[in-house]
């Protein structure tokens, strides 16, 4: 296994959190109204389906070899296409009514971990991000792999929740985010369509036959 594989998960992760999304978005919203403690809560609840999510999504790259690579390719076109139509969505979003009130967390673990797990977006991104990361070697790639990549993708989870929890709540973080939410939720459709764009790139030669053996 290569550098660039491992780079590749790590990267993998660490965009998965980092990119604006439904659990980005709530975090902000729980680190404006409730400060730095309640959203760390939320992160590492959730960090429990990022792991979930993951872990599928690495051993359907793995698994490629052996299911076969029809399969891994229909699973990148269409988790390619819908992340571009999330993206799509969050760039035409409309803004949220003025002055709608935030709502209070009771329990912020426990909410990160069910949205974590249930989050039916998590499978599908994961698999995309990591599609378009790690996918161009993953026809060298084995099952045996498996621990060292959910390790390094679990380094870089961590890593990410870390520079979240580090800036979330802050007064300055708060006021950006509710004077430039539109601006936040399109530049996150734009990402979201450029790991479309990379899963399409990588599914789409096999699908059509243009892929050397």
């Amino acid at each position: 296994m290569t550098h660039s594989v491992v780079l590749g998960a790590f990267l993998a992760a660490l965009f998965y959190v980092l990119i604006p999304g439904p659990a980005f978005l709530a975090l902000l919203g729980i680190g404006a109204g409730q400060g730095r403690k309640a959203g760390a809560f939320f992160i590492s609840g959730h960090l429990v389906g990022d792991l979930v999510w993951s872990s599928l999504a690495l051993v359907a790259i793995v698994g490629a070899r052996t299911i076969g690579t029809f399969v891994f390719d229909l699973l990148g076109l269409l988790c390619g296409l819908y992340l571009a139509w999330i993206g799509w969505s969050a760039w035409t979003a409309k803004p949220k009514a003025d002055g709608k009130a935030l709502m209070v967390v009771e329990r912020p673990f426990r909410r990160g971990l069910v949205f974590g797990v249930t989050n039916p977006k998590g499978y599908p991104v994961a698999l995309a991000t990591f599609t378009a990361l790690v996918a161009g070697s993953a026809g060298s790639l084995q099952f045996s792999a498996l621990p060292l990549l959910l390790s390094v993708s679990f380094v870089g989870f961590v890593t990410a929740d870390i520079i979240l929890i580090s800036i979330i709540g802050a007064g300055a973080v708060r006021r950006f985010y509710r004077a430039h939410e539109r601006m936040i939720v399109r530049c996150s459709g734009v990402l979201f369509m450029g790991f479309a764009a990379q899963a399409l790139w990588h599914a789409t030669p096999g699908l059509l036959g243009w892929r050397k053996a």
